[in-house]
């Protein structure tokens, strides 16, 4: 007989952003019901997210160190051009640990994986199997939303963790190596070495369709780890991703197409870097906002993440400018000199742009002195114009 749930909050979607909520509310709020509805069989999915420590602000780094997994003082960029290497601490959290930390710190209770939501209110969320729960408070973070209503370029991805033979001797990740050929876009390919035999590479495209052909792309870390002469012993895991690079769109509409009224986090709130696809910095500062809400009401946690979620949306203009400038005013197969210009810069500016905080001298440190890509094909891009 179908059962009804009375908490305090409950939270659509156990991926990074609706965990986090739950995490941030369970260490700041430990006397408030939380539910956690998550359709999968684990919390955080199959995901690694990575992070720079400047992302994050020292009075919210709480809630990231217990979930990180590795840690780095530096990385490495490679371009045809230019190789360089950048001191920042820089971290990965697996969804493996993400799921046990949770688990740790949250009622046995409140985690509900393995249940699917059909709808969700401000204040109630049906269940597949007839269960309702009713919450006070409901946030929405199982995804995104219309996508169709934002102008999008993607980033998508294949990422293979390897157990090699031998020792390799690669001391830092590379974030970047546009070194290999070229191919749907900006190609590059993601290393981070885990321990002396265990390396996670990742095939990434910056390009105009989500379509991942997910063989080609295997076949390609194969190439890649052959190339650096790793001798592969097995695949330990595989995870692939299509995210949206944001160029423009009605954020007001999209935020709509969620769930009118429906308090949002995550993607289905429009939260993440227009350029680099990065959520990880949006989602904590999204936890810890709710976390300090006096209201937990659907109404005032609707308030409440629309309000910060807009405000975000319209910070990053010039962030959406640059990623038109990239998808429309570069030919695919030039994309990389972009990026390898960008490099080339200041690294605090580099810093904040992964962080998005951006200064207006970064804006005009970014596109001084010569382009990378046509000027014509720029002012076009950035008018909104074919060229």
């Amino acid at each position: 007989m179908p059962a009804t749930i009375q908490c305090d909050v409950a939270i659509v979607g156990g991926g990074l952003a609706g965990g986090l909520i739950a995490l941030a509310l369970r260490r700041k709020r430990p006397d408030c019901d939380v539910r956690v509805i998550e359709a999968g069989p684990r919390l955080g999915g199959n995901h690694l997210w990575s992070f720079f420590a400047g992302d994050v602000a020292p009075a919210e780094r709480w809630l990231v160190a217990p979930l990180i997994s590795y840690g780095w003082t530096g990385y490495d960029v490679a371009f045809p051009a230019r190789q360089r290497t950048l001191r920042a601490q820089y971290y990965s959290v697996e969804s493996e640990r993400f799921d046990q930390v949770l688990r740790e710190a949250l009622p046995e209770k409140a985690v509900m994986t393995r249940r699917k939501a059909l709808a969700a209110s401000p204040t109630a969320v049906v269940l597949a199997d007839g269960d309702r729960i009713e919450a006070k408070g409901v946030i929405d973070a199982r995804g995104p939303g219309d996508l169709g209503l934002l102008e999008l370029g993607w980033q998508k991805f294949l990422g293979r963790e390897l157990r090699l033979a031998d020792a390799h001797d690669m001391p830092r990740p590379i974030v970047m190596d546009a070194t290999v050929p070229q191919a749907d876009g900006y190609r590059f390919v993601y290393c981070l070495p885990f321990a002396a035999t265990r390396m996670f590479v990742e095939d990434t495209y910056y390009s105009d369709d989500p379509a991942i052909d997910a063989p080609a792309l295997a076949a390609r870390i194969g190439d890649y780890a052959a190339a650096r002469g790793w001798h592969v012993e097995r695949v330990v895991r595989e995870e692939a991703g299509v995210l949206p690079v944001a160029m423009g769109g009605d954020f007001d509409a999209y935020w709509q197409s969620g769930g009118n009224k429906v308090a949002k986090a995550g993607a289905r709130a429009g939260l993440f870097h227009p350029v680099t696809s990065y959520s990880l910095p949006d989602a904590v500062r999204a936890a810890a906002l709710v976390a300090q809400a006096g209201d937990l009401s659907g109404a005032g946690l609707n308030a409440l993440l629309h309000g910060f979620a807009r405000r975000t949306w319209r910070r990053r203009g010039y962030y959406r400018m640059l990623a038109k400038m990239l998808f429309r005013a570069a030919e695919p197969a030039e994309r990389y000199r972009v990026l390898e210009r960008f490099y080339g810069l200041d690294a605090g500016l580099i810093a904040r742009f992964y962080a998005g905080r951006t200064t207006l001298l970064d804006q005009a440190r970014l596109l001084a002195g010569r382009p990378p890509v046509p000027v014509g094909r720029a002012v076009a891009a950035v008018a909104g114009r074919k060229k």
